[in-house]
């Protein structure tokens, strides 16, 4: 079983279609995949309705036509970005209580499920005190109906008061982290333009994990939306300084010995590094499946993870 990789199902039943999205997911199992990630907003962008659901539908339209799977995969979704209105630029739906009451309601239906491995909450909510959050949330796992309960996109200091409002509760709190997190790093001070802002890790995020084994960290858009292979996707602005150049030498290097490619060590370096990923991968095809996997395989020499984290 591979637990180190994250099946990325955001374009599922969207961009990608059903029969091929059957297909991937159909092997991502048969190779020993295990987490499947989504969110009730998928792919809102991509609907003419305006809204999600439509990952999480496909999903369980796969588990319903695939007897005994729910028994072998994990699980992963989110609550708080489906759009409030279908206008652009309306706002989220936020962290209340109701929001996520009903969120989960609606993911569970429409993935067929009474349960989730993993619930997240999808990123931060200035609106609503973060005690009525996490009090929320720590109702689903005592009912039995979220397994793990995580946060995306969110500051450290607040993933740490959201954890000290928990333990002084008694109730159960954030154990996962997903943020965007790759090999390359961005010049100091700009903004992020493959994902959005809120969402790339930073140093302070890291540090509190290093720091506290009892919380994962899942990484998202690891490979830069195909950016380390692909010609006709460059890498934007903000990767255009010498450090850059000097990583991806190192990371060419790497790949040789490895007898691979730049994404199977982007990858073997997440999840095998401190804190050790969880990547969450986005493919479009069945062979894009299999390079995940054999990535989240691959073993660096502490040698080579030297030489790859030293370049800068």
């Amino acid at each position: 079983m591979t637990e180190n990789l994250a099946l990325g199902a955001m374009l599922f039943g969207t961009v990608v279609d059903e029969r091929r999205s059957f297909e991937i997911l159909d092997r991502y199992v048969e190779a020993g995949g295990v987490w499947i990630d989504t969110a009730d907003c998928y792919a809102f962008w991509e609907d003419p309705s305006g809204f999600g659901g439509q990952s999480e539908a496909l999903l369980g339209r796969w588990l319903a036509s695939r007897p005994g799977v729910r028994d072998r995969v994990k699980i992963s979704t989110k609550v708080g970005c489906e759009p409030t209105a279908a206008v652009p630029g309306a706002a989220a739906e936020g962290l209340s209580a109701a929001v996520v009451k009903k969120g989960i309601e609606g993911s569970l239906r429409r993935l067929g499920t009474d349960h989730v491995e993993l619930f997240w909450a999808h990123k931060p909510d200035p609106d609503t005190p973060l005690e009525e959050t996490v009090s929320a949330f720590a109702e689903l796992v005592a009912a039995g109906t979220v397994g793990r309960l995580g946060c995306s996109n969110h500051p450290a200091w607040q993933l740490e008061r959201a954890r000290q409002i928990a333990r002084a509760g008694g109730v159960a709190g954030f154990t996962a982290v997903q943020q965007h997190h790759t090999y390359l790093q961005p010049r100091p001070g700009t903004r992020p333009t493959v994902v959005h802002r809120f969402g790339a890790v930073t140093d302070d995020v890291l540090h509190y994990l290093e720091h506290h084994a009892d919380t994962a960290l899942w990484a998202y858009t690891p490979l830069l939306s195909g950016r380390y292979t692909r010609a006709d996707r460059p890498l934007p602005a903000e990767y255009d300084h010498p450090g850059t150049d000097r990583r991806l030498a190192v990371l060419d290097a790497v790949a040789a010995e490895t007898g691979t490619d730049r994404n199977r060590v982007v990858l073997a370096w997440l999840t095998g590094g401190n804190p050790a990923a969880t990547a969450v991968v986005g493919v479009s095809t069945v062979e894009q499946v299999d390079e995940a996997i054999a990535g989240t395989s691959l073993k660096l020499t502490a040698e080579q993870r030297e030489r790859l984290n030293s370049a800068a």
